[in-house]
């Protein structure tokens, strides 16, 4: 049988004709890694603003919870793409669910002694976590075929779907199980996600090998590059030169600050409204089974329509989703409604952006250029979770989802302004 070498260790070039079966290996590990990670994640998001709102007393600053979860990853997206560009998937993975366990510990000690600067600290270093799921699609894309790279995105994304619509469901039961511990009730979802977390890391550490980014340089030749060649600076002049990844990173942006500052001031306007934590819960998983259950349709629609044609559809399906829940008012099912849209839309974004990015970028250049994206993409979402929270307390919920559509409008425009731009080349 032929096998292919760790090629992290070895530095060997690795025989193509056993390419196929190392793709489905890789998947697998990542297709699990996914499943643990979206549900540890998942268990913490579903009441994260809730958390912040009891150990702050304010509504207003409950939007800070998604802030800092979003701000962290921005922090850490570039230091991790850059010991990925250096070490390769694997290493990078593995610290940033290891840094989603730390973090989650620091939210419990944060909320045990009622320390909401503690608590926010604790919240952006278990966005890591987060950001740890979002790298992996990337690796899912490292061996695939250019023809194929959004359906093996999308694949990656959708195992997503089993952990992260099962977490918010289990938010309750987490919290009443620790609740004779001292911990408060809201609280109880980080502590099991410490747990799952560092599952998800031991299984990457152990199965993710060969590294993929690592073999797939040294199946193109960019492994003999100098290291001057996927540098940031490298990545930043690759994304200036190329009108479709610039595109790409706005799209990935807009459609993550769209859902996230949506998203998560959903539970306090439900809360508002009578729903209680198992009702929250449901809406939640919902929304996510939106994100994650129906990737694998927006990969295929990306390779056989085109990046841009899902681009478009993106930026309808988010604002339909603003509308409907910007309008719900007390109907908890039209609540619901738009944020399945919500979940829909951020899923077309996500995967087309992604294999739009990895398109338009030289090989060597592209893991620091989907670093610089998960940059941009948490940046951008936690300016949007900061403000979200500012919004709602003054202005109200509806007004959160009128700014969010207004938000798609430059993205729309970006999108059929190179859509005509490049007509001639053909689908993107």
């Amino acid at each position: 049988m032929t096998t292919l070498p760790d090629t992290s260790d070895t530095g060997r070039v690795p025989d193509r004709a056993a390419l196929p079966a190392l793709r489905r290996r890789i998947t697998a590990v990542l297709i699990a890694s996914q499943i643990l990670g979206g549900l540890a994640n998942a268990t913490g998001i579903a009441l994260a603003a809730v958390l912040a709102a009891e150990i702050s007393g304010s509504q207003a600053l409950s939007g800070l919870a998604s802030a800092s979860m979003v701000a962290g990853p921005a922090l850490l997206a570039m230091p991790l793409a850059a010991l990925m560009t250096k070490r390769g998937r694997r290493p990078g993975l593995v610290l940033a669910y290891l840094l989603g366990v730390v973090g989650a510990v620091v939210v419990v000690t944060g909320a045990v002694l009622d320390s909401f600067p503690l608590l926010l600290c604790g919240m952006a270093v278990f966005g890591a976590g987060s950001l740890g799921n979002l790298q992996a699609r990337y690796a899912a894309a490292d061996l695939a075929e250019p023809g194929r790279r959004a359906r093996a995105i999308s694949t990656v994304v959708w195992a997503t779907t089993i952990g992260a619509v099962l977490g918010p469901n289990i938010a309750a039961p987490a919290g009443r199980s620790v609740t004779g511990l001292g911990i408060p009730a809201a609280a109880g979802p980080f502590v099991w996600a410490a747990g799952v977390f560092l599952v998800s890391a031991v299984l990457v550490a152990v199965l993710l090998r060969p590294d993929p980014l690592l073999t797939a340089r040294e199946l193109d030749g960019s492994a003999a590059q100098p290291p001057a060649a996927r540098s940031l600076r490298a990545g930043v002049a690759a994304v200036r030169e190329s009108p479709r990844a610039r595109l790409a990173l706005v799209t990935v942006a807009v459609s993550h600050t769209a859902m996230v500052s949506i998203m998560s001031m959903t539970p306090v306007a439900l809360t508002r409204h009578g729903a209680d934590i198992e009702l929250i819960g449901l809406v939640i998983s919902i929304h996510i089974a939106g994100m994650y259950a129906f990737s694998p349709v927006m990969g295929w629609l990306s390779d056989r329509l085109g990046r841009l044609s899902v681009i478009g559809l993106a930026a309808g399906l988010l604002c339909c989703a603003a509308l409907l829940a910007g309008t719900a008012g007390a109907s908890h099912r039209q609540t619901m409604a738009g944020l399945f849209l919500l979940g829909l839309g951020w899923s077309a974004g996500l995967v087309s952006g992604s294999a739009l990015l990895t398109d338009s970028v030289p090989g060597p250049a592209r893991a620091a250029v989907q670093g610089l994206c998960d940059l941009t993409m948490n940046v951008a979402a936690g300016l949007g979770g900061l403000a979200a929270g500012l919004i709602v307390a003054r202005a109200g919920y509806g007004w959160l989802n009128a700014v969010g559509a207004s938000l798609l409008l430059p993205m729309a425009g970006l999108a059929l302004f190179t859509s005509r731009r490049h007509a001639a080349q053909g689908p993107a």
